[in-house]
C-alpha cells in the first residue's frame, strides 16, 4: 500500500503534515493540498487556540487521548507536523475518510 505524502509512519504512531485554514466556518478535514492534509479550524490563530482545536479534532477523529497528539513543528505557521502515537497509517486513513 502506498501512503499519501502527508502521512509518515514512525515507531508507535504516525507523523501528519497538515495545512491549517484558521477562522473557518466549520472545523473538519477538507481534503489534501500540496502534499499536506487540509484541515479547517474555526478558531483564530490567537493564543494557540487554533493549535488546541487542531489537537482536539485529531484526537477525536483518531479516537486517541489528547496527550498522544502533539505538534512537532509549525506552532506559528499554517503548515504543521503533528505526531500521533498509538495509531497506524491505515487507521488514520480510515478515520479521516481518505481510505483508498
Amino acid at each position: 500500500m502506498s501512503l499519501p505524502p502527508f502521512l509518515a509512519p514512525i515507531p508507535g504512531g504516525v507523523i501528519l503534515t497538515i495545512r491549517v485554514i484558521p477562522r473557518a466556518s466549520k472545523t473538519g478535514i477538507a481534503g489534501t493540498r500540496d502534499g499536506a492534509l487540509l484541515v479547517r479550524i474555526g478558531a483564530a490563530p490567537v493564543d494557540d487556540a487554533a493549535n488546541a482545536e487542531l489537537v482536539d479534532l485529531l484526537a477525536s477523529l483518531l479516537r486517541t487521548p489528547r496527550r498522544q497528539v502533539s505538534l512537532v513543528t509549525g506552532s506559528h505557521n499554517r503548515r504543521k507536523r503533528v505526531q500521533v502515537l498509538g495509531v497506524d497509517a491505515q487507521s488514520v486513513l480510515t478515520a479521516i475518510g481518505l481510505e483508498g
